[in-house]
């Protein structure tokens, strides 16, 4: 798959990034080795290969589920810059 100037100039006006004139030949290239290297990729065979989440085996760390004593608002609210009963005050930023 190789890319023109016009998807070039697309694909900066949708990543919202000013792009002038005389780069768009260099940004051509750049993402035309991009994908050439992604369709590499896809002729690795991957067939039973099982997916990693790091190169040494290891095991997720969880947490317990367990109930704290988060209803004690007191501590919870005694270190918020404002506050209304046992509420966070917040400015109003909708009019």
């Amino acid at each position: 798959m190789s890319v023109d100037a016009q998807t070039v100039r697309r694909i900066a006006h949708l990543a919202r990034i000013a792009v002038a004139g005389d780069e768009v030949e260099h940004l051509r290239g750049e993402i035309n080795a991009i994908l050439a290297f992604v369709e590499q990729l896809s002729e690795v065979n991957v067939e039973g290969v099982e997916p990693m989440t790091s190169v040494t085996p290891m095991v997720m760390k969880k947490r317990a589920d367990v109930v704290t004593d988060g209803g004690d608002a007191e501590a919870v609210l005694q270190n918020a810059p404002a506050r209304e009963g046992n509420y966070f005050a917040v400015p109003k930023v909708v009019e």
